[in-house]
């Protein structure tokens, strides 16, 4: 059963009403009861489920989750606390404490991060096992739009940190009161053109900082 709190529901009833969504609830229903599908439905909103609109401090956005078995959790570039970290958060976590001069918990779940105002949201919100980007276009991403859309039209600022190209495609939502730090995505394959050395860590903090808003403790 999908799960989503009362606040983001209001925000988005009538997302819920158009037709794209009743066309991906239709497919999600098919999906489900035929393959292994990622996460578990309850965990689908959880990246919103935890953060209200006017509590987001920093925004990460990913592509879509995990898709081997016992990794998605409903936030992007999280795992649970008993599983392999992933390299892309590997090297996540690489540049945190070389930006920081700090040690990262040697934990793939990124809760913690989440209850000091990150949000982590992946612009598709399920997928099928071993089947990267299968369920790309089938409208998660008309909705995840619109949920990047509220928070940058928002008064308050916040921190947006677009790795990749996909990422920054995202990028004309967000208003001029926000901070915009873009990278190369921290996967091995794109890490070393730019992710490294990027100091979006520290950035951030001092964006927020001089916003009277208290730091993300990014260990």
């Amino acid at each position: 059963m999908i799960k989503i709190t009362r606040s983001w529901f209001e925000l988005l009833k009538d997302e819920f009403e158009k037709d794209y969504f009743k066309s991906l609830q239709t497919f999600l229903n098919s999906e489900y009861s035929r393959y292994e599908i990622y996460p578990q439905e309850d965990k689908i909103f959880n990246a919103i489920n935890h953060l209200a609109l006017e509590d987001i401090k920093v925004v990460i956005i990913g592509q879509d989750p995990y898709h081997e078995p016992n990794q998605a959790q409903g936030l992007a570039f999280s795992v649970p606390s008993d599983v392999v970290i992933p390299p892309s958060l590997v090297n996540i976590m690489s540049e945190i404490e070389s930006d920081l001069g700090i040690t990262c918990l040697k934990d793939g779940n990124l809760a913690r991060w989440v209850r000091q105002g990150v949000l982590l949201l992946n612009t598709v919100l399920t997928v099928r096992r071993g089947q990267a980007n299968s369920h790309k276009d089938k409208g998660w991403e008309i909705l995840t739009r619109k949920i990047i859309e509220m928070i940058g039209k928002r008064e308050k600022p916040a921190v947006f940190m677009l790795w990749g190209s996909y990422a920054q495609g995202y990028a004309d939502l967000i208003g001029k009161q926000h901070l915009v730090l873009k990278a190369p995505h921290p996967s091995p394959l794109s890490a070393y053109r730019g992710f490294f050395g990027c100091k979006h860590f520290s950035k951030c903090n001092e964006f927020l900082l001089s916003h009277n808003e208290t730091p993300i403790n990014w260990e």
